[in-house]
């Protein structure tokens, strides 16, 4: 039984390290890249695309906040920081996942809305007011187990914490925390996520004819940035599904919570958080303008390193030529450098 516990301990450290390192890398990369291509061209941007920046700060987000814990915790073999640490890894991962899926579904309501229409600028200051009202909207459900409504705890490996899922059959209070979370955070913004796109395809079928005749590059851009959301929310529902179903199943089998396999409690969780690697890349291959922006930017760094570089060897080569010439000895002892350094002065002074 031991050995059991000493493997399965093992086991879960090193599938911690091995997937949410790289991830952690990847994501880190990829979302900066986003955002970095976003930054530059943020007056072009138009308004339903930051909300794909506020998609890429929640992805960015999450990697900073959680996964260093959670791979620290995995060199250490146990969770480190106590409940201080456990507190705040709930609360940015309660945070980030909301804003994320409430983002997708306003994502899917503005495509539904804008499909089929006349090409049209939106409104900056609506979507960024939805933007913040999506942010106010994850922190206060984030806050109610702070506040005494649910509670977070650790997940039953050790190695990360999140609502405490095994509290559903202890109290009232948990139990109507837990469904209330699940129905408007949940269940709502997925089914929104799915109708929406359902109703796009219905949209897109009926008015092909339409706009292939009116405008055919804007109907396939329309499409192409279409089907860009509908990998991107597809890509988020797939990877918390499993999450999700094992969190449903502790809800109404906490006593048999302790039986369960690391196999099927951690790696749910770390599938969770790949969304946050993928989504940089679902940007670059359907959007030309951030292509181009990575690009540019890519151009603007190498030119940048040529030229320190060529400064350095630059610097270098001066540096070399002043110790010989300033450097010398004469045969007799004295030194060449004070009467090189006394004609500069005087030069300098003349000029």
């Amino acid at each position: 039984m031991l050995l059991y516990v000493i493997l399965v301990c093992y086991f879960s450290c090193f599938s911690v390290l091995f997937l949410s390192l790289p991830a952690a890398i990847l994501s880190i990369l990829g979302n900066a890249a986003v955002l970095v291509c976003a930054a530059r061209r943020v007056t072009l941007l138009k308004a339903p695309e930051l909300l794909t920046v506020n998609l890429a700060i929640t992805d960015i987000g999450m990697a900073l906040s959680m996964y260093p814990l959670s791979i620290s915790s995995a060199f250490n073999h146990a969770w480190i920081g106590g409940d201080t640490t456990c507190l705040y890894y709930s609360l940015m991962g309660m945070i980030f996942s909301i804003t994320s899926i409430i983002t997708l579904a306003v994502m899917g309501m503005v495509r539904y809305l804008v499909t089929g229409s006349p090409p049209k600028t939106g409104s900056r200051r609506t979507i960024l007011m939805v933007i913040c009202g999506i942010w106010l909207y994850a922190t206060l459900w984030a806050l109610f187990p702070l506040l005494g409504w649910g509670s977070y705890g650790p997940e039953p490996f050790g190695l990360a914490c999140s609502i405490d899922w095994t509290g559903y059959g202890e109290s009232l209070n948990h139990a109507t925390f837990i469904m209330t979370l699940s129905i408007l955070c949940t269940f709502l913004p997925c089914l929104a996520i799915v109708f929406t796109y359902f109703g796009i395809a219905w949209k897109l079928h009926r008015a092909y004819q339409s706009i292939q005749s009116n405008d055919f590059q804007y109907g396939n851009i329309e499409k192409k940035i279409t089907l860009m959301a509908v990998m991107i929310s597809s890509g988020f529902l797939i990877a918390w599904t499993p999450y999700v179903s094992v969190s449903f199943w502790s809800m109404f089998h906490s006593q048999e919570q302790d039986h369960m396999t690391p196999l099927i409690t951690l790696l749910p969780c770390l599938f969770a958080k790949s969304s946050t690697v993928y989504n940089p890349v679902i940007y670059f291959f359907f959007q030309r303008t951030t292509r181009q922006e990575l690009r540019r930017l890519q151009r603007v760094m190498f030119c940048c390193s040529h030229q320190l570089n060529s400064a350095a060897e630059v610097e270098k080569a001066e540096d070399q030529m002043g110790k010989d010439t300033d450097c010398n000895i004469y045969e007799n002892g004295t030194d060449e450098t004070l009467p090189n350094q006394t004609e500069r002065l005087r030069t300098h002074r003349h000029l």
